[in-house]
């Protein structure tokens, strides 16, 4: 298939090694804050913080949150021109939501004497609150869905990432603890320029399942 979605996609891989001389520029790093903040999110919940990790002193924090676990993926935080730690809210509740309401009145989708209608959404993240008031199975659901949506976009701007659960997100929730306030990291994202020689899964070929596997049309 013949199409440039299609060859964005096939060009994308999980960096094993970063090119620790790039960085990428101001102007594609807005581009790419500003798709995340545009990230579809279940009745426009928006449950999420996204922490950049930019400068050399967060870099040396976040390297620290592999002191236990996880080492693999150590190398490609001062390599990576960027680390983007995806949190989500463990207990989103009516007045987390009333904000994005309210700037729905703001930007003129929502009438100012429909607010009170507008709370009909959050039904919705009542049902997948438990007694405690603990919703965050599907809050970090809607952080994934901002991933996908990252890495496209990345791949469109010729950025190369790797995803990463394979984080300790314990220590990071504690080393992160003022800039995450309250928020869970259960992913991260490094993103940047592959190193042409040693990054062994470029050269590689794109494996996926064949299509009548994974995709049915009634």
């Amino acid at each position: 298939m013949s199409h440039p979605i299609i060859t964005d996609l096939n060009k994308r891989h999980t960096v094993k090694k970063y090119d620790a001389s790039k960085r990428i520029p101001q102007s594609e790093l807005d581009i790419i804050y500003e798709a995340m903040r545009l990230s579809a999110s279940s009745i426009n919940s928006q449950p999420w913080k996204f922490i950049v990790i930019e400068s050399d002193e967060a870099k040396q924090r976040m390297h620290a949150t592999f002191a236990n676990k996880h080492q693999f993926n150590q190398p490609h935080i001062n390599a990576a021109s960027h680390i983007i730690l995806f949190a989500h809210n463990p207990a989103y509740t009516r007045d987390d939501y009333a904000k994005v309401v309210d700037k729905g009145i703001e930007d003129g989708r929502t009438k100012p004497e429909n607010r009170e209608q507008a709370f009909a959404g959050f039904a919705f993240a009542e049902l997948n609150t438990d007694s405690s008031g603990q919703n965050a199975a599907w809050t970090k659901s809607q952080t994934y869905l901002a991933l996908g949506n990252t890495l496209h976009v990345l791949a469109r701007l010729g950025i190369d990432s790797t995803p990463m659960e394979g984080i300790d997100s314990e220590l990071v929730g504690d080393i992160f603890k003022d800039e995450l306030d309250g928020f869970v990291c259960d992913v991260a994202l490094a993103i940047g320029y592959h190193d042409r020689e040693e990054d062994y899964n470029a050269s590689l070929p794109k494996s996926r399942l064949a299509m009548r596997e994974v995709i049915k049309v009634l």
